[in-house]
């Protein structure tokens, strides 16, 4: 029986993007139109959907105003933009895209259409991915599945060096839940934050950014889901 991986990943491994569960009974068959494996959501976060759903309107109501009024907007997303500036960092707010259609396909015949990069909101690919260091480029297609449930992506491109590389290894150590890092080679010596609807970019990486990035917006997205659902490995 295969061993249980560690609930934070050592630092970086040679991993093929994007990761996707197999030889498990959790995983589906394949897409008939494309060719390419995808798996489930996953049971625990179908199990969550459906306990949603099961526990009656109130409670659906109850989450939309959760995620309505925690969305980012208080004095702690104001407090971390100033940070973010003050630190040298670049800060912005994208309107949100509608978020369906699901993508059936990772490679649609249109291509997505996003209104920042790396993208913040917008229509993706139904199965989000493993969350997790990556050390090659995920697509964004699937990253945005992420962003809606709640995520923090960090993204560096192929000009920042390997002692940074190091330093968003060790970043992302500190704290892993809900967070996802991979190399996005187009952004040159620049680093990218992303959450939903939620932009920052800095020139190499710089940790009280990241910080103060990851404190004010993760978790604030219109997919609610419990810290424990978004630990790496799942």
């Amino acid at each position: 029986m295969a061993k249980k991986k560690p609930r934070t990943p050592l630092p970086p491994r040679r991993v093929q993007a994007p990761q996707t569960r197999t030889g498990d009974s959790r995983t589906s068959s394949r897409t008939p139109s494309s060719g390419v494996p995808i798996g489930e959501i996953g049971a625990r976060q179908r199990a969550i959907l459906y306990g949603v759903a099961g526990s009656g309107i109130l409670a659906l109501v109850a989450v939309v105003l959760l995620v309505a009024f925690g969305a980012g907007g208080g004095s702690g997303s104001k407090a971390a933009i100033k940070a973010i500036r003050n630190a040298g960092g670049q800060f912005r707010t994208y309107p949100a895209l509608p978020r369906t259609p699901h993508y059936a396909t990772l490679t649609p015949k249109k291509a997505p259409s996003w209104n920042s990069f790396p993208p913040t909101s917008g229509r993706h690919y139904y199965q989000p991915l493993i969350f997790g260091i990556y050390t090659e480029a995920v697509p964004e297609i699937r990253a945005v599945h992420n962003l809606e449930h709640g995520a923090v992506i960090l993204q560096y491109g192929d000009k920042v060096s390997q002692a940074d590389v190091a330093r968003i290894t060790a970043w992302y150590q500190k704290d892993a839940n809900a967070v996802l890092v991979a190399p996005l080679p187009k952004l040159g010596n620049k680093v990218a934050l992303t959450a939903w609807t939620r932009w920052a970019e800095t020139k190499g990486f710089n940790e009280k950014v990241a910080n103060a990035f990851r404190n004010a917006f993760r978790y604030h997205a219109p997919e609610h889901f419990p810290k424990s659902y978004l630990e790496p490995g799942e």
